[in-house]
């Protein structure tokens, strides 16, 4: 401020260092600001080169398999996670691949459970339930939380349900890779079959496990071994068609060569999941779950997927459903086991699949 009386010139030499001081300061802004958005600029351009100089880091976001969540859990103990009427196995589909299983009885067999050892279990796979194969999606474990309140439902529904994390997710060893997810889940299968009798045997897919489940199905259909029934919940096409769609590719969508750059990696790395061409070899029913507001697979893909399979000739003899789940209940990627309809969608659809089965 200028004291009371001052000149105009005295006036100008007080406000001026302000002037100067003030342009510096935004100017310096400026400066750091230009910085930092050229830095993000060369860091969006290297990362395409990036990912086609290294197709692993492509794969690796395709499985997601190093994302362990929830971390702490200790999978040797599904009592933990509240599966009082589970067991833990680990099964060996290859020479230095083992894979770890979890085994939940039915509903009308948790009291007869607790405390029983592998034995038990593996004899109960015997006795009149149905069994469902459960093949889980990308990142975390068997342990998922919402993979653990889709076991509940199913058990309370009088399923046994099998999962099992595939080579190099949680505590299986081995090195992830397309082929080597099939083949565990065809071990698995093919070890379920030797245990459970004439008791149907479904397999449940559920977003990048849909891929493996079409894989495998259509290995079971050509061998003339199919599964009683397929579900498959929250799929896609195929995984050049996910990745377009998927949120993290958002930002690069329009990036001239977007293909070239991030497609054509994860097709170098032998990763297809090719659920529409899969679709045309199998021939047992299908049922396909999908929720309108899911973020991760965009429900367009589930519909063209069922679309894809309902004019197919190897579903001729067999039923093809489709299920949404409207917005508004906000099941989104993994939350279609909250659904108070899903008991009366399995009963209807199972119930035909186990009377085309003994028929």
């Amino acid at each position: 401020a200028c004291p009371r009386g001052c000149t105009p010139s005295l006036r100008a030499s007080l406000v001026l260092p302000h002037t100067i001081l003030g342009g510096c300061w935004r100017y310096g802004l400026w400066f750091r600001l230009r910085k930092v958005i050229l830095w993000l600029l060369g860091v969006y351009i290297a990362i395409p080169f990036l990912v086609k100089l290294c197709p692993a880091i492509q794969a690796k976001l395709v499985f997601l398999n190093f994302v362990r969540v929830p971390y702490f859990i200790d999978l040797k103990r599904p009592q933990d996670q509240g599966l009082n009427h589970t067991c833990n196995y680990y099964l060996q589909p290859e020479e230095d691949v083992t894979i770890g299983v979890w085994h939940t009885v039915p509903a009308a067999l948790w009291k007869n459970a607790r405390g029983k050892d592998q034995p038990w279990f593996e004899e109960a796979l015997g006795s009149t339930h149905p069994v469902i194969l459960y093949l889980h999606g990308n990142a975390g474990t068997r342990g998922g939380d919402h993979r653990v309140e889709l076991y509940k439902v199913l058990s309370s529904l009088g399923y046994h349900v099998v999962t099992f994390d595939y080579r190099g997710w949680g505590d299986s060893i081995g090195s992830p890779s397309e082929r080597g997810m099939t083949y565990d889940a065809l071990h698995v299968f093919d070890w379920i079959k030797a245990r459970s009798g004439d008791n149907p045997v479904y397999i449940w897919g559920h977003s990048l496990g849909t891929g493996v489940a079409t894989n495998l199905v259509r290995r079971l259909c050509e061998r003339e071994t199919p599964p009683d029934a397929l579900i498959l919940e929250s799929p896609f096409t195929n995984i050049r068609e996910e990745a377009r769609s998927h949120p993290f590719s958002v930002i690069y969508r329009y990036f001239p060569g977007f293909d070239w750059f991030f497609l054509d990696p994860i097709t170098t790395s032998g990763i297809k999941f090719a659920n529409d061409e899969n679709v045309k070899y199998i021939s047992c029913s299908l049922l396909i779950l999908h929720a309108e507001d899911d973020p991760v697979v965009p429900f367009h893909l589930g519909k063209k997927l069922y679309n894809i399979a309902a004019t197919s000739r190897s579903f001729r003899d067999y039923k093809v459903q489709f299920v949404p789940f409207h917005t508004d209940l906000g099941y989104r990627h993994k939350y279609i086991y909250r659904s108070p309809e899903l008991p009366r969608i399995l009963r209807e659809f199972l119930g035909k699949s186990e009377h085309e089965h003994h028929h």
